[in-house]
């Protein structure tokens, strides 16, 4: 299958473009098991190209034994007969076309399965094909692991396997090896399934974990997390892996090389793109601009730093931004505020609080505002918040192993609501029980309540998507920050001659009126900002009512960068 023919290709559609990540075990269920599925996705494609998005992404869906969901793959090549068939598949892909959306799928490259033939073989013995596969070592002297380095899912990276006699790396679960990247044939593998899933018609990938690829051939210990950097919103300390400085079991240098060849192969397509999710609070910023600069690596990176914050103020967002400006020259960024592993950003940021629907608009506004691409994240659109899943409906390994501290990420996963009055907000047949339970408080939110209201968040989410793409400033412009008011998020965005003056209200439900200077008063041409946002010009000053934003026109001018 391939896109289709004899149309004007843009090979740098991504830069700015708006990405909607479908969970697909969560998204629609079509054929009544109580799981999405990939037939589910395809029926509802028309309202997400209605949302006005550019892309979907899709989380994992190949086959698996859903020791993590589909993040441990058994085969590259094929569907989890859960979500379907590679001709479900084909279909969903040529249905997105048709739509005029992109498809871009997660890979998950640093890990497979324990139950991947390529395991299998590799664990047998110590002198079979695959031997060197995964990262194997030998125990120190006393039988303890051969570093100090610690899972994400608790516990120590090394598992013992008594049929080797030697310890296997796994960064996440045990059932998820890692891959030993330092190995040829494993990277030429791993390059074969990009190439297989291209010819199949995807316009781009997920990297899970980019940065994980490769692991300090020396093995050496993780130095202990520095004291200047040992904070809450870094690094919380409610799991030891935090304490650690992750400088040898990821992070390294040698992924750039891998990047680069990957990168060339997806420029063997007319448009391929890849976003590199970079699972990285400390050093976040640095690495997206490393790994998307000089035009040969990733073309963006998927960052961390706005999907664990509370409610933000400037100083959350204008640092990072410019942090990544700084070190980037020609990288790009892809913004999101909620996905699949973190808590909604609608319970972060306006839970309970009685002006938490302006709260979210303002969120949509800035994120869409933002220099970068974007990733939304299914409901985001609705509003949907956190889940509270009891403990005997937790499914999520990490939830299970952290409980009561860490409630995992099954709250945030739980079914897309479609219908307020349907069993199971029209997500599954009212026979089936869904892999989880749909939150009687998602019920008002749902897709057939908010749809025809002029007022709801879902309209207010379509009439931005449709208002940013009539100013190019927004999509690929510069940026350059203002410093209009300690409480003000401020900025220029500008593309040629198209300046744009955009300002957001973050004080706290506080109004604020704000005089101009005087010269970028004189620059001032057109009040374009959607009423939905509640700001306006009143001469040279800038009325910005609670929770509200303004967009105006400005007099053109050099490009910022």
């Amino acid at each position: 299958m391939t896109n289709t023919q004899n149309q004007v290709v843009d090979r740098d559609w991504w830069r700015g473009a708006v990405i909607y990540e479908i969970y697909p075990r969560s998204f629609q269920d079509s054929n009544g098991d109580g799981i999405g599925d990939l037939a589910g996705i395809t029926a509802r494609l028309p309202y997400v190209a209605d949302l006005g998005v550019d892309a979907i992404w899709i989380a994992p869906f190949m086959r698996s034994p859903m020791a993590d969901f589909g993040y441990d793959v058994s085969d590259y090549r094929d569907v989890d007969p859960q979500f379907g068939t590679l001709a479900d598949f084909d279909a969903l892909v040529s249905r997105a076309h048709e739509l005029g959306l992109k498809v871009m799928i997660d890979l998950v490259l640093s890990h497979t399965s324990s139950r991947h033939p390529w395991f299998a073989e590799s664990r047998r013995d110590r002198h079979n094909a695959r031997a060197d596969w995964y990262v194997w070592a030998d125990a120190k002297p006393d039988g303890s692991p051969p570093n100090n380095w610690l899972s994400n899912f608790g516990g120590s990276s090394w598992e013992w396997d008594a049929g080797r006699g030697q310890y296997y790396l796994h960064n996440f679960l045990i059932e998820q090896p890692d891959l030993n990247f330092h190995n040829e044939a494993v990277v030429q593998a791993v390059l074969d399934v990009v190439r297989f899933w291209l010819d199949r018609g995807v316009d781009g990938f997920r990297l899970d974990t980019a940065n994980f690829y490769f692991h300090d051939a020396e093995l050496r210990d993780n130095p202990p997390l520095p004291p200047e950097l040992q904070n809450e919103r870094l690094a919380p300390r409610d799991r030891p892996y935090n304490w650690q400085d992750h400088r040898f079991d990821k992070n390294r240098p040698e992924n750039l090389g891998f990047l680069r060849r990957f990168r060339a192969l997806l420029d063997e397509y007319p448009a391929a793109t890849a976003v590199g999710e970079v699972g990285e609070m400390i050093h976040g910023t640095a690495l997206m601009a490393e790994y998307t600069g000089g035009g040969d690596r990733l073309h963006m990176c998927y960052a961390f730093d706005f999907l664990n914050t509370a409610l933000p103020a400037v100083e959350d967002i204008r640092p990072v931004i410019e942090d990544f400006e700084r070190a980037a020259a020609d990288g790009w960024a892809c913004w999101a505020f909620s996905n699949h592993d973190v808590v909604r950003h609608a319970s972060r940021w306006a839970k309970d609080r009685p002006d938490g629907t302006a709260i979210l608009r303002l969120a949509a506004a800035i994120l869409l505002t933002l220099r970068g691409s974007v990733c939304l994240y299914q409901g985001e659109e609705l509003g949907q918040t956190e889940a509270d899943i009891a403990f005997a409906d937790i499914v999520d390994p990490w939830g299970k192993r952290y409980w009561p501290a860490i409630k995992g990420r099954d709250g945030c996963r739980t079914p897309m609501v479609w219908s307020a009055t349907l069993p199971h907000g029209g997500f599954t047949e009212s026979t089936a029980r869904p892999w989880l339970p749909v939150p009687a408080k998602h019920l008002p939110l749902a897709v057939d309540r908010q749809a025809p209201r002029d007022d709801s968040l879902l309209a207010c989410y379509r009439s931005l998507l449709a208002w940013r793409r009539t100013l190019p400033a927004l999509v690929k412009g510069s940026i350059k920050f203002l410093d209009l008011h300690p409480q003000v998020l401020a900025f220029e965005r500008q593309l040629g001659e198209e300046r744009l003056l955009v300002a957001f209200n973050l004080a706290g439900g506080q109004p604020l009126e704000l005089e101009l200077a005087p010269n970028l008063a004189e620059d001032l041409r057109e009040d374009l900002t959607p009423a939905l946002l509640g700001g306006r010009l009143d001469r040279q000053r800038l009325l910005l009512p609670p929770h509200s934003g303004l967009i105006a026109r400005l007099a053109g001018g050099a490009d910022h960068r």
